[in-house]
């Protein structure tokens, strides 16, 4: 009853976006400048750990306090004006309107902003706005590649903003419409009271593309598994003896398996004894690094085939789990698969338990109804926030391109040049080789066509 008056109580806008992450929306309130004390506040959405992190990349920080001084500047724009035209003040002095730790912190970083400034308050605006432009990209990296990064660029660089005469539009429509804006810091949207942007990724990443008359859907990418379900899966750990988490690898998705697992909590994690792969040869090769992904032991058993069209993955899984069952006594096990045949192994083992992942577009209602039918608690993998899973991806992604680099390209420079001296009847000096070998082989250029094409070419100095 307790928590029915709870989910009464809360707002439309909590409940939409309960499980909602928060990474995308804290990275960009630091680079627009939002101040420090709403990271501080544990009831504002920035979490104050990405703040911590980002300050110390020196790329971030001079977009936070560049996006700091326009801010201070477009909201103070008339009083830094009239002590500019009735006093002999420097902006550089005005720490009542514009924030001296930042022009300091960007000074300490390298980047110095004109003193011609002192007469022409605009041209500070135009100045800071290019600087902006010239480094926003440089930001790029700290969001994943799954967002478009051209909409997030786009806020931050203000429309005609380099021109002296052409950046009065943006800074009235700032003053006009303040209370609008995230924590009424500027960015570069066409205002509306749409409560705080900045609430949580799915909300600012659904309205980012919305902007741009697209639809985002994807929505693993900005929330997380509720406390319903971690909690069911916490209980079920702590309640056990000993758990093992067994995977039946063709059927799974390796990084939505590593994003769940990261999700967990660590105490749960750490009780969690050892997870065995069972891995087909067609299975993603993601699998070879979970590894490295996980605290947890891992033990990775790859089954060939004995016929090409028939694989042994499942009934190698089920004599594993009888074992660890009947020999060494684990009375707890985690299934990663979506196959309904496992529900021979679990209705075989009624005094073990299970705790069943799945996936949503692979599990079908069969196994859906039975486990629900006896009690098994049963989760999806799609539900836990994926965001956690980018590093694995690249990571597989990159091995797999060096295996085809490697395999593809078999070049040795000091045989090509062999053949090039046999082939041109030139005579060289040991001397000479090596001066030629370091000034021009070892300035090979790749160029790349649009279609992806790729060629060597010898730079000639």
């Amino acid at each position: 009853m307790e928590k029915m008056e709870l989910v009464q109580n809360d707002s439309p806008e909590r409940m939409t976006y309960k499980d909602s992450t928060y990474e995308i929306v804290s990275k960009v309130a630091y680079l627009i400048g939002v101040p420090k004390r709403i990271f501080e506040n544990e009831h504002e959405p920035p979490k104050l750990e990405i703040f911590e992190k980002l300050d110390k990349d020196k790329n971030a920080r001079i977009v936070r306090n560049l996006c700091m001084l326009r801010t201070s500047i477009e909201r103070n724009y008339k009083k830094i004006n009239d002590e500019l035209s009735h006093s002999l003040k420097s902006i550089y002095s005005m720490p009542e309107y514009i924030p001296a730790d930042s022009f300091n912190q960007l000074t300490a970083d390298g980047i110095r902003l004109s003193k011609k400034h002192n007469a022409q308050l605009s041209s500070l605006i135009v100045d800071i706005n290019r600087l902006i432009s010239d480094r926003i990209n440089n930001c790029k990296g700290i969001f994943p590649l799954w967002i478009n990064w051209d909409y997030i660029r786009e806020l931050f660089i203000m429309p005609d903003g380099l021109a002296e005469g052409s950046t009065k539009g943006a800074a009235s429509t700032y003053y006009e419409n303040m209370s609008f804006y995230p924590y009424q810091v500027y960015i570069n949207w066409r205002p509306k009271d749409l409560g705080n942007i900045l609430y949580c990724d799915r909300k600012f990443v659904e309205l980012l593309y919305s902007w741009h008359d697209q639809e985002f859907t994807d929505y693993g990418k900005v929330s997380d598994a509720g406390s319903y379900f971690k909690n069911n899966i916490y209980d079920f750990i702590d309640e056990s003896e000993q758990v093992v988490v067994v995977v039946d690898c063709e059927n799974v998705d390796p990084y939505k398996l590593s994003a769940t697992l990261r999700g967990l909590n660590k105490e749960s994690i750490e009780k969690v004894e050892s997870i065995i792969l069972f891995d087909d040869v067609h299975a993603s090769t993601g699998w070879d690094l979970l590894e490295q992904f996980t605290s947890i032991p891992v033990e990775h058993i790859e089954i060939e085939r004995v016929k090409e069209n028939k694989s042994l993955v499942d009934m190698r899984l089920a004599l594993r789990v009888s074992q660890e069952f009947y020999e060494k006594k684990v009375d707890s096990y985690i299934l990663v698969s979506s196959d309904s045949d496992y529900w021979a192994l679990i209705s075989s083992l009624p005094k073990a338990h299970f705790l069943v992942m799945v996936e949503h577009d692979k599990c079908g209602p069969d196994l859906k109804n039975a486990l629900a039918e006896h009690g098994i608690f049963y989760c999806y993998l799609d539900d836990f926030y994926s965001g956690d899973s980018e590093d694995l991806k690249q990571r597989a992604i990159f091995r797999e391109i060096s295996t085809y680099l490697a395999q593809a390209v078999q070049l040795n420079l000091n045989t090509m040049l062999d053949e090039a001296l046999r082939a041109t009847r030139v005579t060289m000096t040991p001397a000479e080789r090596k001066q030629y070998y370091d000034r021009h082989l070892r300035n090979l250029q790749m160029i790349v066509s649009e279609d992806g094409e790729v060629s060597l070419s010898l730079k000639v100095k």
